[in-house]
């Protein structure tokens, strides 16, 4: 559903592009999110002349097994929108953004570095080596980042987001087996976005 919903935002703006408004748009994926085996695309569009809307929608959807390890997974997805604005113009050098996550989880049997900390509840970072966890998470935070040009149509783009994120949570003690223990939450602050991602540009 949310891979459909970005395919119509990006028809909706190419519909607008070529009915004579100027509503430059970008699609991206991050690097540094697909280097976790995490496939995701990004769309982002003008909206006015120092700002911008950006989406970033990821899913990780595989398990892993290893004879010395067995069955590990960090699956999840998640849906992150974000409006920024630019210091000089869009597309173009230093930005602020606010951010907004939602999605879903189920990981075991992992080992997950988490750059922040769990101030209340379990910090699932490190439970998620010994136990099984499903849930859904929600948060919101605040985004630096940078642009650069490489030619008339790439953009590299570095970012850096901090914030706020809760989870709510299903505890099995392993993976394959046995009752659930309990159900929780779990508030998370720390970093939230970290991102070193190509565009093109239309």
């Amino acid at each position: 559903m949310s891979y459909l919903r970005i395919a119509f935002c990006m028809l909706m703006l190419m519909a607008l592009h070529h009915s004579g408004i100027k509503a430059q748009y970008a699609v991206k994926t991050n690097i540094l999110y697909d280097a976790t085996t995490t496939p995701n695309l990004g769309f982002e569009a003008g909206v006015g002349k120092k700002t911008t809307v950006n989406i970033i929608y990821g899913l990780n959807a595989w398990t892993f097994h290893s004879d010395s390890k067995g069955d590990r997974k960090v699956k999840h997805w998640v849906l992150m929108p974000e409006y920024r604005w630019w210091t000089c113009s869009k597309f173009n050098g230093h930005f602020f953004g606010v951010h907004a996550m939602g999605g879903q989880f189920n990981a075991a049997n992992a080992s997950i570095q988490v750059p922040g900390f769990f101030f209340s509840g379990e910090n699932l970072a490190k439970g998620v080596k010994d136990y099984h966890y499903q849930g859904a998470f929600a948060g919101i935070g605040a985004t630096y980042g940078y642009q650069f040009n490489l030619s008339r149509h790439w953009n590299a783009e570095a970012e850096i987001g901090v914030g706020y994120a809760h989870a709510w949570y299903d505890k099995f003690p392993c993976y394959e087996c046995g009752a659930k223990i309990k159900s929780g939450g779990a508030n998370y602050l720390g970093i939230t976005k970290l991102g070193l991602s190509i565009l093109y540009i239309f």
